[in-house]
C-alpha cells in the first residue's frame, strides 16, 4: 500500500488514550495526525508520574463475585471489559518494557516503571510514534465540525479545518483543566445528539466544617496509619487534612460511596480510627496509665504516640471525655461530617461523560459515524491503584482498532488481523 493510499485519521487529544489509538492506527497502515490544544502532549500523564507512575495492577481480571480487575469499573464493567481483556495489564507491562521501561509490582498489586516517572516512557513512546510516521500538531483546540463535515480547530487567532477519513476523540474528562481536560467539548457533542452523563468528581477530597482554628493550624497535616469507616466499609491507609476538608488515598477509596450519599442527601458521617492497630480495651489501659492532669495532647502522645492533630480532631467534635474508656472509644471512631465533594477540577478523575448508549461496540458514536471516543471522556470510574491508566490505554487501543475495522468495511483500508483485537461482534 503506497503512502497516497493510506486513509487519514485525526486523533484529537494527546494523552495516553489518544496516543494508544494513534499507535494502533499507525500499525494498521493509517496516516495519523494527533492534535492537542496544549503546547505539548501527555501533560496529565506526566503529572500522574510525579508521585510514581502507577501504570496498572496485577490483580486477576476475574475474581470472586465481588472481586477481580474488571469489577473495579463497577457499572461500566460490561462496557469496558472487552477492551481491558483485549489489552490487559500484562500486555501494558510488556509494551512499557519494549519501550525500555522495566516494571515492578509494589504494594496492593500496583505496577510501576522502575524509573518511577512518566517522562522517560513518554519520550520513548513519542519517538516510536514519530518513526511510525505519526504527525503531531499542538496548540490547536478542537471546536466542532464545519457544515461540510470537516473538523474545525482554533490555532492562535485562526480557524483551520481537516477532513479525515475517521476521527478519534480522546479529549479527557473534567478535572485538572490546566493540564488540558476542561470538558468544553461536551456542548459540541450534545448538539450533535450524543448522549451524555453529567460529570461528577471521583477519587476526590471532601469538604468538612472545620473550625477556623483547626483549619489554620492543621491544613496540610497528614493523618498516618488510620482506618476509615463509612456505610459498613472499613479501609486502612492515610489521609491529609486540607483547608476545605479531607483528602488522600483512603478517602479516595471511599469517594464514590461518599459522593453518592451526598448526592442523595443522606448522612455522610465518616468515622476515623486514629489507632487501628490497638484495640479499644488496650487503648483505655494505656490512657489510664498517664496522669489525668496532663493536657489532652500530652496524654495522647505519651499513651499512644498520637500527634497534636489527633487532639484537635477530638475537639472538633466537642469537649473530649476525660475518662480513659470514653476517650478510647472516641479515638476508635472520631466522627467527621462531610458536606460536599471538593471541586471537580481538583479530583484525580471523574465519573460521567459519553454514555455507553451513545456508542457501538467499537466505541464509535451512533450519532456521528466515523467518530470514535475513548479514555476519560467515556462514562466510567475506577479507584486509584492502576485501574485508571489501564482503562485509558485499553479503550484507546480499542477505539483505534474499531476505527481501523470501520475503514476496512468502507474499503479504505486493506483487511488484516492485527492480532490485538477480535472483529467486533
Amino acid at each position: 500500500m503506497s503512502e497516497l493510499q493510506k486513509p487519514h485519521v485525526v486523533v484529537v487529544g494527546g494523552g495516553p488514550a489518544g496516543l494508544a489509538a494513534a499507535e494502533t492506527l499507525a500499525a494498521r497502515s493509517c496516516a495519523v495526525t494527533v492534535v492537542d490544544r496544549m503546547p505539548s502532549l501527555g501533560r496529565k500523564f506526566l503529572m500522574a508520574g510525579r508521585s510514581g507512575l502507577n501504570l496498572t495492577n496485577n490483580e486477576p481480571l476475574s475474581g470472586s463475585d465481588s472481586g477481580g480487575f474488571i469489577r473495579r469499573y463497577g457499572d461500566a464493567s460490561s462496557w469496558l471489559g472487552s477492551s481491558v481483556r483485549a489489552f490487559p495489564p500484562e500486555k501494558l507491562v510488556n509494551w512499557a518494557e519494549e519501550l525500555g521501561q522495566p516494571c515492578y509490582s509494589g504494594g496492593g498489586g500496583r505496577v510501576f516503571p522502575k524509573a518511577m516517572k512518566a517522562s522517560p516512557l513518554l519520550r520513548a513512546w513519542l519517538q516510536r510514534l514519530g518513526v511510525a510516521g505519526v504527525l503531531v500538531q499542538t496548540g490547536s483546540r478542537w471546536i466542532g465540525w464545519s457544515e461540510d463535515g470537516g473538523l474545525l480547530f482554533e490555532h492562535k487567532d485562526a480557524v483551520a479545518s481537516m477532513t479525515p477519513d475517521a476521527t478519534i476523540l480522546a479529549l479527557g474528562g473534567a478535572s485538572w483543566s490546566r493540564l488540558g481536560s476542561d470538558a468544553r467539548w461536551v456542548g459540541v457533542l450534545v448538539e450533535r445528539g450524543v448522549d451524555m452523563t453529567p460529570f461528577r468528581p471521583a477519587n476526590c477530597g471532601f469538604v468538612a466544617a472545620w473550625s477556623d482554628t483547626f483549619r489554620e493550624r492543621f491544613a496540610g497535616t497528614p493523618l498516618k496509619r488510620i482506618a476509615v469507616t463509612f456505610e459498613g466499609a472499613t479501609l486502612r491507609g492515610e489521609a491529609v487534612v486540607t483547608a476545605r476538608g479531607i483528602e488522600g488515598g483512603v478517602i479516595y477509596a471511599l469517594s464514590a460511596a461518599l459522593r453518592d450519599a451526598i448526592d442523595r442527601g443522606d448522612s455522610t458521617i465518616l468515622h476515623l480510627d486514629l489507632r487501628p492497630d490497638i484495640d479499644e480495651a488496650m487503648l483505655a489501659r494505656r490512657l489510664a496509665g498517664v496522669r489525668p492532669r496532663e493536657s489532652l495532647s500530652n496524654r495522647l502522645r505519651k499513651a499512644v504516640q498520637l500527634p497534636p492533630v489527633a487532639a484537635a480532631l477530638l475537639r472538633e467534635v466537642g469537649e473530649p471525655p476525660k475518662d480513659p474508656v470514653s476517650l478510647a472509644r472516641l479515638l476508635k471512631a472520631v466522627p467527621v461530617c462531610l458536606t460536599a465533594t471538593d471541586a471537580i477540577d481538583r479530583a484525580i478523575s471523574v465519573a460521567g461523560g459519553v454514555a455507553a448508549s451513545a456508542c457501538d461496540e467499537r466505541f464509535m458514536l451512533n450519532a456521528i459515524p466515523g467518530v470514535f471516543v475513548c479514555g476519560e471522556m467515556l462514562d466510567w470510574e475506577a479507584p486509584t491503584g492502576g485501574y485508571l491508566l489501564q482503562a485509558c490505554f485499553s479503550t484507546g487501543r480499542a477505539a483505534g482498532e474499531g476505527a481501523a475495522r470501520w475503514l476496512e468495511m468502507r474499503g479504505l483500508l486493506r483487511e488484516q488481523d492485527s492480532g490485538l483485537y477480535p472483529h467486533p461482534s
